[in-house]
């Protein structure tokens, strides 16, 4: 089935809902469905074939979405990948897949003046201004709604292609089939718990197609989601008060900045009732701000990756004084049990070296036992089974009689009630004579030091750092209750690196770097 199919089934049930909410322009899912029919037919026009690759360099918005559906009612490819990450990335995506069309904003046509790969792809169309040599996609308003039925894709067609970086430095390319996108969109539904005709302020794209196929308004926010962790919190808030949005899935330097603004004015978000944050790690002193200012939610922390989303999600009601104890205590950042249709296990952690294939009870006799730490590996009918050209599978996949599993890179442990504990990631472990220690089990132990704005711990030239960021007008901060992670010195920075998607999860190669030159 064409992942549009379900798109229909929402404008035929809901033609005059709004679909989506952006600043001052709403569609509904009628309209949607309707000015995705015309943008096929540009791009059918244009000599747009199935099974084609189109590049789309465009932010959340309709736009983006209008582009995004039409591209599936084609049987062509959305192609994605991060232009900030720089020239080189660009070039190597575009070598990996060529693109067959160029959609994106007029701004971001400026891109082609320093990449040869952008100038060379065939096609192009400009959302907004017109930019020479690009179609302007306001074409589409003149277009007549394609009206011939939906082409009928296998559910091993792709439909998605995004590039995530390898440990060689080359990017791998994910590519999301439609069957593989209808399979992770019921499993998002179920943990999600969405349900036709509420309002979600909706700040992660992959989210927003959940919400078109469960009949969920989205409220994209007004700011710029490109920095989350440096939005202006006043005018999300101002559209929360206005259109009063049930429920949120959001990257937690967002949700602080949110937090942060409403405690201290002193206000809450009382229409949500559920709020999730994910895709860095969500810390405990962020689920208690974030119950504090919307107490009538449940408010989750949730795990996932590009390649497996979602892993594992907990309720902050579910977590226990005695796991908040334990997590200050060095044991690593609870995320909570496996979603039901994900298989789960904790291995020896071998990162950098190939493992498998194995035979089952091979398999099985390698897994720790509860609170041994290891590698998180996963299997599921949403956990992506390869890379495109098998570019990446080597080091992250492996089979076990004949089912794909795939290796996530972090560092965890389950424990007797099955619930998963992180602890960072395996390339980041430090061994040394005085034994292994991740980066989750300090980072943790200090989140809720009052001081401290973010941490992070790493070796460099054989010497344990806690690289500390201090909260302004903080007093002095003492480390002795971390004796045990035989601290060797301790750093303190105006800013720490963080990476450039989220602005959550530290960027430990930059924050090495800064290191290095001062020890």
């Amino acid at each position: 089935m064409n992942l549009i199919e379900v798109l229909r089934r929402q404008a035929e049930s809901y033609p005059s809902v709004p679909a989506i909410i952006e600043k001052n322009r709403t569609v509904t899912f009628g309209e949607l469905f309707e000015l995705s029919g015309k943008a096929a037919a540009l791009l059918s026009n244009e000599g747009i074939k199935v099974g084609e690759p189109i590049l789309v360099f465009q932010p959340m918005s309709i736009e983006l979405y209008v582009a995004l559906l039409a591209i599936f009612r084609l049987g062509a490819i959305a192609m994605f990948l991060d232009p900030s990450a720089g020239r080189k990335h660009i070039e190597q995506c575009c070598e990996i897949s060529p693109p067959r069309a160029l959609i994106a904003l007029d701004r971001a046509h400026l891109l082609r003046l320093i990449s040869p790969a952008l100038r060379k792809i065939p096609l192009k169309f400009t959302i907004g201004a017109s930019v020479p040599g690009a179609l302007n996609w306001k074409k589409i308003e003149k277009m007549k709604a394609m009206t011939s039925s939906i082409r009928e894709s296998s559910s091993e067609e792709a439909a998605l292609l995004t590039f995530t970086s390898g440990s060689t430095g080359k990017p791998k390319a994910a590519v999301r089939s439609h069957g593989f996108l209808l399979t992770q969109h019921r499993v998002v539904v179920q943990s999600l718990e969405l349900k036709p005709g509420e309002v979600d302020l909706a700040t992660l794209p992959v989210f927003v197609l959940a919400n078109l196929a469960s009949g969920v308004t989205s409220l994209l926010p007004d700011a710029d989601l490109r920095h989350p962790g440096k939005i202006d919190p006043a005018p999300v808030l101002a559209q929360i008060r206005k259109f009063s949005p049930t429920r949120t899935v959001a990257s937690p330097a967002l949700l602080e900045r949110l937090a942060e603004h409403c405690l201290e004015k002193g206000e809450t978000l009382p229409s949500f009732r559920f709020v999730f944050s994910g895709g860095a790690p969500v810390f405990p002193s962020l689920l208690d701000k974030l119950q504090g200012i919307a107490p009538d939610a449940k408010v989750f922390a949730a795990y996932g990756s590009t390649e497996a989303e979602p892993i594992a999600h907990i309720n902050r009601s579910e977590i226990s004084s005695n796991d908040f104890v334990l997590m200050l205590d060095g044991n690593g950042l609870l995320v909570g049990p496996p979603v039901p249709s994900i298989r789960l296990a904790v291995v020896p952690d071998r990162w950098g070296e190939k493992v498998g294939p194995f035979e089952k009870a091979e398999f099985e006799k390698i897994f720790l036992d509860p609170g041994e730490i290891g590698e998180i590996v996963v299997s599921g009918d949403h956990v992506m089974k390869g890379y495109l050209n098998g570019q990446g599978d080597e080091e992250t996949k492996f089979g076990v009689d004949g089912v794909v599993w795939h290796r996530t890179g972090d560092a965890g442990a389950l424990d007797t009630l099955g619930r998963v504990w992180l602890f960072g990631r395996c390339s980041a472990r430090i061994e040394d004579e005085r034994g292994r220690i991740y980066p989750f089990a300090v980072e943790c132990a200090l989140d809720r030091e009052p001081g401290i704005q973010r941490a992070a711990f790493l070796s460099v030239g054989k010497k344990r750092i806690l690289a500390v960021e201090k909260k302004d007008n903080c007093p002095e901060i003492s480390f002795d209750s971390l004796d045990w992670a035989f601290i060797d010195q301790v750093i303190l920075f105006k800013k720490i690196p963080v990476d450039k998607r989220h602005n959550a999860k530290i960027d430990y190669p930059a924050l090495y770097r800064m290191i290095e030159e001062l020890v």
